[in-house]
């Protein structure tokens, strides 16, 4: 399987290389909390400088509920586009505060403003909380970001459980009609089968950021729970972002097949010597894909007319 990935993976220099294996050799792998007392303990650790951010956090009234965003505009103020961000954190310990910084640099790269979904966390809200959430402020931002942000041109992403919820948004605008306003979509290192149905979601199977998630559901190959059983067509180009050393990598190639069996446009970046995660370490091969993900997201809202 890694011989035949070789011509897949992205090319990045030696010393690049070099010093992305180096913070992971000195980096104890990262495990996710097993128990609800773990999980409260991360949350309260997870503490962002309100001074080193110039995201604005807004309340949205929305079907009679209320969903938090994060805003961060470009620092020239120059808006080309509106990009809707979902954050990872396996459905039960997301936070948009935390995804500030990535925010603050792909606003002033690209010119796009950032719209990030702090939707609500299992096990306290499982599923179909996070999705509610995510489609709800998508449908808002499809009414608003004209008068708002003074463009129609939007794209959305996200990453790990993002990512699946990015999948399971556009699903549902898709049966809506409007999965082609965005146009395009960002994954990185989704899960898109939590069943462990199949070879590639039984690897995460027994984590227990699924039970909290969707314990309670019997038939866990639903489409809005795991988009890889879903019917894929009819969505906007996609591109997937994952590491070759990611536990989810086989999930990933086989999202990669399904997209591009279902008719829809696919552009897989795999990049060396990476976990789960890695878009958010700071290493070099990090900031080679966040160059790429930013030219291939201007791009795509280059391509879309007001």
């Amino acid at each position: 399987m890694k011989l035949a990935l070789t011509d897949l993976i992205e090319r990045v220099s030696r010393d690049d290389a070099a010093s992305t294996r180096a913070f992971y050799e000195s980096r104890p792998a990262g495990v996710g909390p097993s128990s609800m007392q773990e999980l409260l303990v991360v949350r309260a650790s997870r503490v962002v400088d309100p001074t080193a951010t110039r995201a604005v956090e807004h309340t949205l009234d929305i079907e009679g509920r209320s969903v938090s965003v994060r805003v961060v505009t470009p620092k020239d103020g120059d808006v080309n586009g509106v990009y809707l961000y979902l954050p990872g954190g396996g459905f039960y310990m997301s936070s948009a505060a935390s995804s500030d910084a990535r925010s603050m640099r792909l606003a002033d790269a690209v010119g796009v403003a950032v719209v990030t979904v702090d939707y609500r966390l299992a096990p306290e809200f499982p599923w179909p909380a996070a999705p509610d959430d995510c489609e709800a402020v998508a449908l808002w931002l499809l009414d608003v970001a004209a008068e708002r942000f003074g463009t129609t041109r939007l794209a959305i992403g996200g990453m790990s459980a993002g990512a699946t919820l990015v999948m399971t948004t556009l699903l549902r605008l898709r049966d809506r009609g409007l999965a082609m306003s965005f146009s395009g979509a960002v994954l990185e290192a989704g899960t898109y089968d939590v069943s462990a149905q199949t070879p590639a979601g039984r690897t995460i199977g027994d984590e227990y950021f699924i039970e909290a998630y969707v314990g309670h559901v019997g038939d866990r190959t639903l489409p809005d729970i795991s988009p890889t059983f879903g019917d894929l067509s009819g969505l906007p180009p996609t591109l997937v972002v994952v590491g070759s050393e990611d536990v989810v990598l086989a999930e990933n190639l086989a999202m990669v097949a399904r997209l591009s069996a279902a008719g829809n446009d696919v552009d897989l970046r795999l990049y060396p010597d990476v976990p789960h995660g890695f878009t958010s370490h700071p290493t070099p091969v990090a900031r080679r894909a966040a160059l790429d993900i930013g030219a291939w997201l201007g791009q795509c809202l280059d391509g879309e007319s007001e």
